[in-house]
Order: structure tokens, then C-alpha cells, then sequence
């Protein structure tokens, strides 16, 4: 384990139900000034909000430092995790009661909430990513286009993409293939292992995409799709990192759909994008819209309220105008 530099956190007992939020830069989110006007909205009385900054990677007695904190202190209600759901999971899976087929299914964790004396791990993903896409996806748009998904980055939230895309409900509104890069060859491992049971739904092609060969192959990923795919940005960079995983010469898919799915940093994958966006008639989305359904899924588990209807568009009003 390396020093105390890997951790910004004091560790002191909540004072007051808390909610925290485990991630790189917190302090730079948006939910930290939202929150209280939503908590305000939704009439939760004498609630905080903490952010905890982990470096990624973090090693394992830190994340579970982190997450026997929130266990045993009493007014530590539950937390948001993002970037760190998988490396998290994985150091501390041992010390939850519950743990949702989702969870077990990605082996990942984005909402720590306690219930009926039960420390629980939800992945929320599947669910708020599914939100968020069919927010802007025309209705039928695989069945009517048959074009494909290229998810850039292997970590938890291109994994529950790939979930929700599988799901029965959408019977053959699918794209005709997903392919998935990655960096690293050991992550694209791993989301083999936890998508082999989907894989009768469409083709997953894996593709390992070095820091080496620069933005190039991706690059060539994107320009070989066909036209009405969509293409997310699913990595770190534009947020947690500077820089974008494609090049200023990419060249995207007619009529398609890009996702930056941050909503804050540098997005220069979106700008890319955009400097195409007429020209090659794409449809683009940053992540506002997964911020707040993201959001809002956890706030729901770990204060035990349905937010929906006229009440989720209420939330998303304030957040805009805050």
C-alpha cells in the first residue's frame, strides 16, 4: 500500500445522515451543490453530502478502509462510487450482507445503502445508463438502422450498456454488433468472463486498443462502423484525465450517435464530434442526462424514495438551474 497520498478523506463520524460520493475529483461535481437544493426538494431533513477522492488505481486496503467506514459508522447512510466500481467491488465484496444480481453479475458496485440492519451493493448502472440512452435514442433505431455500438473503455459502465442492450424486453431492437476496446488486455478479460451468458443476443467483438498505437485504432474502429451506430466515450478521459481516446482526424459514421458520457472536464471527444456534426449528420449527447438519472437511482436506494415522473423532471430543473 502507498502513503496516505492515495486517500483525501479525515475519516471523522458522520454528525448527520450522509450521503457520500467515492471518486477522483468530487469536489469538481456538480451533485455537490445540487444536492442540497434536491435534498431540500425531496424534504430529507438534516442531510450532508461528502465527497472521498481515491487515485485510480487504489490498492485494496484502502477501499476497504473506505468501505468499513461507511459500514460501522451509524449516520453513514450509503454512497455513490464511480471510476473505482470494479477495483472496489472486487477488495470488498466480503463485506456485504447483500449484493444485487447486477452487482454479482459485473462484479462491480455503484450504490452503497444500508436496509433492515443489511449493508448492501447495488450496481445501478444497467438501470440509469438504459435511462439515459433511451432519452435520446430514436425509438427502433437498431431494428430500423441494424447499425452497431463501439464502446470505448471496459469498465463498469460499458459492461451495464451491454446489459441493458441484452435485455429480453428489447426483443430484436439490437445492434447487430458491440464492439468493445480497451487499453488494458486484462479488463477486456474480464468483461468476457462477465458477458459470456449474453453473447447469443449479438456479436461482442473485443479489441485491445494500446496507449501505444495512440487514438489510431480507435480511430479505425469508428471509421469502419457502419452508418447509424453509436459511439460512447465510456473512459476516463475528458473527466478524470485530460485528453479524448479518439484523434482530431476521426472520422465517424454517418448519421449516428456519439456519447460523451461525463458531463464535466475538458470533453474534447465531444468537441471532435462536433466538428463533424453537420457534415456527417450525428446526433450527440454529453452525460447530463446519465448525471442525473445516475444520481437519482442511488438517492432512491439509499433514502428508500421513488423519484420518477413529475418528480425526476422537477430534479432535473433544479440541477439545470443550479
Amino acid at each position: 500500500m502507498r502513503g496516505s497520498d492515495f486517500l483525501i478523506f479525515n475519516f471523522e463520524k458522520a454528525s448527520q445522515p450522509t450521503l457520500y460520493f467515492i471518486g477522483v475529483t468530487t469536489g469538481k461535481s456538480s451533485i455537490m451543490k445540487v444536492f442540497p437544493k434536491w435534498a431540500d426538494a425531496l424534504e430529507l431533513k438534516d442531510v450532508a453530502i461528502k465527497g472521498i477522492d481515491l487515485v485510480r488505481p487504489s490498492s485494496a486496503p484502502q477501499y476497504r478502509k473506505v468501505v468499513e467506514f461507511i459500514k460501522n459508522d451509524p449516520l453513514s447512510l450509503g454512497a455513490l462510487v464511480t471510476t473505482h466500481k470494479i477495483d472496489l467491488y472486487n477488495a470488498c465484496k466480503d463485506l456485504f450482507d447483500y449484493i444485487d444480481p447486477y452487482a454479482m453479475m459485473l462484479s462491480e458496485v455503484s450504490c452503497l445503502s444500508k436496509r433492515d440492519g443489511k449493508f448492501c451493493a447495488h450496481a445501478k448502472d444497467p438501470i440509469s445508463s438504459g435511462l439515459s440512452i433511451e432519452a435520446f435514442m430514436p425509438k427502433d433505431f437498431w431494428k430500423n438502422h441494424g447499425g452497431e455500438a463501439i464502446l470505448i473503455g471496459a469498465g463498469g459502465s460499458s459492461l451495464a450498456m451491454i446489459l441493458y442492450f441484452a435485455q429480453e424486453r428489447h426483443k430484436d431492437n439490437i445492434p447487430k454488433k458491440v464492439v468493445l476496446c480497451n487499453r488494458s488486455e486484462s479488463r477486456l478479460i474480464s468483461a468476457k468472463e462477465h458477458l459470456e451468458s449474453i453473447e447469443n443476443r449479438f456479436p461482442i467483438e473485443y479489441k485491445l486498443t494500446p496507449m501505444s498505437d495512440g487514438a489510431k485504432a480507435i480511430d479505425k474502429l469508428i471509421a469502419n462502423a457502419p452508418p447509424y451506430s453509436l459511439i460512447v466515450n465510456a473512459t476516463g478521459l475528458g473527466k478524470d484525465a485530460p485528453g479524448s481516446p479518439t484523434s482530431d482526424a476521426v472520422v465517424y459514421p454517418m448519421n449516428s450517435l456519439v456519447w460523451e458520457i461525463n458531463y464535466r472536464g475538458d470533453l474534447i471527444f465531444m468537441y471532435q464530434a462536433q466538428a463533424q456534426e453537420k457534415e456527417r449528420n450525428l446526433h450527440i449527447e454529453d452525460g447530463w442526462i446519465y448525471f442525473i438519472h445516475g444520481w437519482t437511482q442511488v438517492i432512491s436506494e439509499v433514502f428508500n424514495i421513488k423519484i420518477e415522473g413529475e418528480l425526476l423532471d422537477k430534479l432535473s430543473d433544479i440541477a439545470q438551474n443550479t
